[in-house]
């Protein structure tokens, strides 16, 4: 007699899908992820640590008359840092006059109007304007603005800024332009728009928040530029009463009295320190928010 044949699988071939917690490849991934987590707070270590030891010697330096007052003369328990606030503002906003209009003009011609060998020139020119050091940006500013106007001055500061600022510009300009839907384009022509029409009304509206980005990116890293001053703009101990004599900045100032033997210098420097940190995390915050609402 023959058996029924059972449609039940045998014991010895039920299996489970879960992997084995000591299988080579469960200890690798476990070994790799911990790698991966110890790689990511060493990078964030660093960043850290600078943070935390500007804030701890920069905050207790923080008051009202930081903002208000004149840089002290050796020993004084008295004084500030406002005329080298000022004098930022002022050197970064006329670096940003320059190279803000500049560098979005030559993104659109980039990608809206340009051939493409000639874009790829151009391309390959702002990559190596971005690779050069900022103190050749200094020498040159100082030989093209000093040298003829005669003086040190806030122009030639923001001049040389603007030559760093610019690469940056062009650069995220030009990759946020080419983010736009080619779909928006075809639109836009397709109900009779322009070309400059399209450009001027559709692409570059839609590219704006990256564009702020890169902008807000390049006066985050003028901002904390020391050489370019120092062959422009020099330093100044008194408020600056207009943007064509030396003129007095954050990174000039933490470099001058950081090296000084006096102790309230060092604190201002240090204090000046956490102003700059401030500035470029403020910067950073609305480029962040900018990004987001590109992605939205």
């Amino acid at each position: 007699m023959i058996s029924p044949v059972s449609d039940k699988p045998s014991a010895s071939y039920i299996g489970s899908l879960a992997r084995s917690p000591m299988s080579s490849r469960t200890l690798l991934s476990t070994v790799m992820s911990v790698v991966a987590v110890l790689c990511g707070f060493l990078t964030l270590l660093p960043l850290i640590a600078v943070l935390s030891y500007v804030i701890i010697r920069g905050g207790s330096s923080l008051n009202l008359n930081l903002f208000t007052e004149l840089p002290p003369p050796p020993l004084s328990q008295k004084g500030g840092i406002g005329n080298a606030i000022i004098g930022t503002l002022f050197m970064v906003g006329i670096g940003g006059l320059i190279s803000i209009p500049f560098g979005v003009l030559a993104a659109i011609y980039l990608t809206e109007f340009s051939s493409g060998k000639l874009s790829r020139w151009i391309r390959f020119a702002t990559n190596v304007l971005s690779g050069v050091p900022s103190i050749i940006a200094g020498v040159f500013a100082y030989g093209i603005v000093v040298a003829r106007m005669g003086g040190f001055s806030a122009v030639a500061g923001g001049f040389a800024l603007s030559i760093l600022m610019l690469p940056i510009i062009v650069r995220t300009a030009d990759e946020a332009l080419q983010l736009v839907s080619q779909d928006l384009r075809t639109a836009a022509v397709g109900l009779g728009a322009t070309n400059f029409q399209t450009v001027a009304l559709v692409v570059v509206p839609a590219a704006v928040p990256a564009i702020v980005t890169g902008a807000t990116l390049a006066i985050a890293r003028a901002a904390g530029e020391t050489a370019p001053l120092l062959f422009t703009a020099l330093f100044s101990q008194y408020w600056p009463r207009d943007v064509f004599g030396p003129t007095a900045s954050l990174a000039v100032l933490v470099y001058n009295f950081a090296i000084s033997p006096f102790k309230n210098w060092q604190s201002l420097a240090w204090a000046a320190s956490l102003i700059l940190v401030l500035l470029v995390l403020l910067t950073s915050v609305i480029a962040r928010v900018a990004t987001s609402r590109t992605v939205r």
